[in-house]
């Protein structure tokens, strides 16, 4: 056999060699079931997760998407929506997950875009019994709404993820500045949150019932992305939480293209403060800074207004630091937090 003919049969062997491997790799690799449902590698689904149908499973009735890899690799969870007016992360979770070919995919990808469905629909933060679904997990099989909500989720969570990141916003007409939220007691967590790229990292333990914390409890790492408002969609931060989400992929190995990330050094803050409206000051509150600006201790952080009496009460920062959250323009009462400072940082 002449020299060339014998190369290119090699060559040839060896990729065949390779999808054979590739094949029994995936058929080893097997499926994963989800909410009943399996999901064979290589193939991307979106359905229902709520089970049947009936008048209550309204609330219930909420999507998931699953990819399943071609190739081995890790579980990772995407949750947005948990509290239905911040909506930055359903647009995130749906871009996310829309670019991802299940064929070049090492590993497996579950996003849930609109885990509070009806508040999202609705413009609710809040679950249709008035609960907080950020404060419920792991929830109740036997409990109330939200509750049922929170187990349904949470049991999915436990069965099928290795990492998990959660989407949010600032709430209740406060704005925050790109940022990853995470527990200091989790090194893999914080490897995630350095990864994700945004340069700003806040230690915190998160309150007991959100899926962060519960879910770190049980072991699987997971850090909060928080951007901008809520019942508004904010362009820069959605593209800069979908980059995040495809470097924490890169960083995994679920993806390639590692070297293109580039993961900035980030500021570790270990400490933050909230200044809030002063007793008695209520009123129409102005800001002066802007998200992300770096003040120092006096500075003037913005301006109450008493419509009744013209008084004027000045809002000025108690530590010097960098604004990391901020209240929009508008009608306040006492105790009403108005701007969070990052103040310590590593």
């Amino acid at each position: 056999m002449p020299r060339k003919r014998a190369h290119r049969t090699v060559i040839l062997l060896t990729i065949l060699a390779s999808l054979l491997a590739q094949l029994a790799d995936a058929a080893q690799w097997g499926p994963v079931e989800v909410a009943g449902r399996k999901i064979w590698p290589g193939e991307t689904l979106r359905f229902p997760y709520g089970g049947e149908t009936s008048f209550e499973s309204a609330y219930l009735d909420a999507p998931v998407f699953v990819a399943r890899g071609a190739l081995y690799g890790p579980a990772l969870c995407i949750t947005a929506g948990i509290h239905g007016d911040e909506i930055n992360g359903t647009e995130i979770a749906r871009r996310a997950f829309s670019w991802i070919d299940p064929k070049e995919l090492s590993g497996t990808v579950i996003v849930f875009p609109m885990v509070n469905a009806a508040g999202v629909r609705s413009g609710n933060r809040y679950m249709q019994d008035r609960r907080d679904l950020n404060r419920e997990f792991p929830g109740r099989s036997n409990g109330s709404v939200t509750s049922l909500v929170a187990h349904t989720l949470f049991t999915e969570i436990r069965r099928n993820c290795q990492y998990l990141i959660d989407l949010h916003t600032g709430s209740f007409s406060r704005s925050n500045h790109p940022q990853i939220r995470v527990t200091a007691k989790n090194d893999t967590a914080l490897d995630l949150a350095r990864h994700f790229g945004l340069g700003i990292v806040v230690l915190s333990e998160g309150p007991n019932g959100s899926i962060r914390r519960e879910a770190g409890d049980i072991g699987i790492p997971a850090i909060i992305y928080e951007a901008g408002e809520p019942s508004r969609f904010d362009l820069d931060q959605i593209a800069a939480g979908v980059q995040g989400i495809e470097s924490v992929m890169a960083h995994l190995d679920m993806i390639e293209g590692g070297k293109e990330f580039q993961v900035p050094e980030s500021r570790i803050y270990t400490q933050t403060i909230w200044v809030r409206v002063p007793v008695g000051s209520g009123g129409y509150f102005f800001p002066t800074v802007q998200l992300g600006q770096a003040i120092s201790s006096g500075d003037r952080l913005g301006t109450i207004i008493d419509p009744l009496t013209d008084r004027y009460t000045a809002i000025t920062a108690t530590h010097s630091g960098e604004v990391i959250g901020l209240a929009v323009a508008q009608i306040v009462l006492s105790g009403y937090a108005l701007v969070h400072l990052g103040v310590k940082h590593r």
